[in-house]
């Protein structure tokens, strides 16, 4: 029997995985997708190559490539980018690592504490949650990020619409400042260069300014896994949880990729273990834990939980799904800004009551893709969103003909602003089993269901586009477009919520099941709300380590250590000789 199985090795499972074993804990990690173990070679820079949806790298789907992608029921226009494989979504995600706002937790008192969703608060306070911030801070690391021209055209025309420049990592007023990553600082010839012989380690290291963060970080080339410039976790947390052994009490880490859970073994409302399928093979395997968490991620992990039978007897399980209500604006310049080179987003300005801006330079397929996606018709032939000029844009909608070769002529003439909607918590957003299409040899699969939005997040995200013609104008653009997003659906959290009420949420205040013990959720459904807008992986990772913790010491007689030890970094040359000699 296991001490722990973990379920999903994206952006909290190994967290989870790695702070246990840590501790001399016997952890079983699965994952659906593909162990990516030597990733240099794996992977690339070619955008359709990493993100197709139905052919990449980083789709939702089994590692043998020619076969298809697991499907999801659909039934809104909407995109849903999520990834299989180690390393989950922060493969492909900017690394942006801010933490919630304060408005978000239970002990809030600010004087715009009615802005937020107060109905679906964290059950602790945000003070709580801040030495496991630190924590992650520090083992990932997290790090103020390096900028380039594109962040100077940002945080300029911010200073220019009168806001203050904010310098502390808890966001309490309406400020601009630079992004905190967890991509490594570049060194040596890492942003000083374009010649990629010369962009090799150790002579470079740290982040090269490649561009090309969505395509999963192999910069710099030859360095070792856990000095890759982007700290996923399958860069991070993971080579430090198959690592553990090698540390004083650690305990390595048994990862087994390929391996889709399909039901959650109970028994008299205990978890008793895990049942997964392989998926090259098809054979099935049970094996049996003292305690199970799941971290396959706010799509599949109510649906593992409904698949299994589990109880859910305040039909919340899969309820309450929040995405940020993403949006999307460009701004045209007459000279270089440098969209596409370095960290994609290295700069944001918070709203609190609101959600936030950053600056998104992205690479030419994903800015074509982003430019092509909207919910208001194609700009100037037929439009059934916000009218032109709303706000002061020039154009409202997907670009075609001359205005799209124009915008694309010169990516590197754009700036991009990524909006984020700290979106309200409606029980009528879900996750469920759908009715309308065939379930896969995993069992029933998952329908994404959103079919309303408050009058509230309509009027941030409202708010928020009209503060992004701002930033941009005052930036110096000459043409402004606001894209108007379909759900693209990248952000998506609180299927599992934690809350205060047992009526409206799953998980008590430490992220344990209601209704069955010694059953924890460790990924993006455990998060209560929207956080106010932030991106969402650093609370999650936080929150995962404070969910280990008190795992460690509920079940297993260990004693708290967050507020006792110091963090081990996941770049400190001691791991990386461990991981040296692992060959990972």
């Amino acid at each position: 029997m296991r001490d722990v199985i973990v379920v999903g090795a994206g952006g909290g499972g190994p967290v989870v995985a790695k702070e246990l074993a840590a501790r001399g804990l016997d952890v079983l990690l699965l994952e659906a997708g593909a162990g990516f173990e030597h990733s240099e070679s794996e992977w690339s820079h070619f955008e359709n190559e990493a993100n197709n949806p139905a052919t990449g790298i980083f789709r939702f789907g089994p590692s043998d490539r020619t076969q298809p992608p697991w499907a999801r029921d659909l039934p809104q226009n909407c995109f849903l980018w999520q990834t299989a494989g180690v390393g989950g979504s922060t493969l492909h995600y900017f690394a942006n690592s801010p933490r919630a706002m304060p408005g978000a937790f239970s002990d809030y008192i600010g004087a715009d504490v009615d802005a937020y969703d107060r109905d679906h608060v964290a059950p602790f306070g945000y003070r709580e949650l801040i030495p496991y911030y630190e924590w992650v801070e520090q083992t990932l690391p997290v790090q103020t990020a390096a900028m380039g021209t594109k962040e100077e055209r940002f945080l300029h025309g911010a200073a220019k619409l009168g806001l203050p420049h904010q310098t502390s990592k808890d966001i309490t007023v309406a400020a601009f400042r630079p992004q905190e990553n967890a991509i490594l600082q570049p060194h040596g010839t890492a942003g000083r260069t374009g010649d990629r012989k010369k962009l090799v380690y150790p002579r470079a290291q740290g982040c090269t300014f490649c561009g090309h963060c969505p395509q999963g970080c192999v910069e710099p080339r030859r360095s070792p896994r856990n000095l890759r410039a982007k700290r996923s976790t399958h860069t991070s947390y993971v080579p430090m949880a198959l690592t553990a052994d090698r540390w004083t009490r650690g305990k390595a880490v048994t990862l087994v990729p390929d391996s889709f859970a399909v039901r959650v073994e109970t028994d008299g409302g205990v978890v008793r273990g895990i049942t997964w399928r392989n998926v090259r093979n098809g054979a099935t395997t049970t094996e049996q834990a003292k305690v199970v968490v799941l971290a396959a991620g706010p799509v599949e992990t109510p649906r593992l939980w409904l698949n299994s039978g589990l109880p859910n007897p305040n039909d919340q399980v899969g309820r309450g799904l929040t995405d940020h209500y993403l949006d999307y604006l460009v701004g045209r310049f007459p000279s270089y800004t440098g969209s596409s080179k370095g960290p994609t987003s290295a700069a944001r300005l918070d709203f609190p009551g609101f959600g936030g801006l950053e600056q998104a330079g992205v690479s030419p397929g994903l800015q074509g893709q982003a430019l092509t996606s909207s919910d208001s018709g194609i700009a100037g032939f037929y439009d059934h969103g916000a009218p032109v000029g709303t706000w002061g844009t020039d154009a409202v909608g997907r670009l075609v003909g001359e205005r799209l070769k124009r915008f694309m002529s010169n990516i590197d003439r754009l700036v991009g602003v990524a909006l984020i909607t700290d979106d309200d918590v409606l029980p009528e957003n879900r996750v469920m089993l759908s009715m309308t299409m065939a379930p896969d040899a995993h069992g029933p699969i998952a329908r994404l269901v959103i079919p309303a939005r408050s009058p509230r997040t309509l009027k941030r995200r409202e708010y928020l586009a009209g503060r992004a013609v701002g930033l941009l104008r005052a930036a110096g653009a000459t043409e402004v477009i606001r894209v108007n997003f379909p759900g693209l659906l990248l952000h998506l959290h609180s299927t599992m919520r934690m809350g205060i009420r047992q009526a409206d949420s799953v998980l008590d205040s430490d992220a344990e099941s209601r209704w069955v013990k010694r059953l924890f959720v460790a990924d993006n459904s455990a998060l209560p709300n929207g956080l106010g807008g932030p991106n969402p992986t650093l609370t999650t990772q936080a929150l995962a380590t404070r969910t280990a913790e008190k795992i460690f010491v509920r079940y297993f007689g260990g004693d708290p250590w967050v507020a006792h030890e110091s963090p081990v970094s996941s770049v400190d040359d001691t791991v990386t000789q461990a991981v040296l000699a692992a060959g990972l």
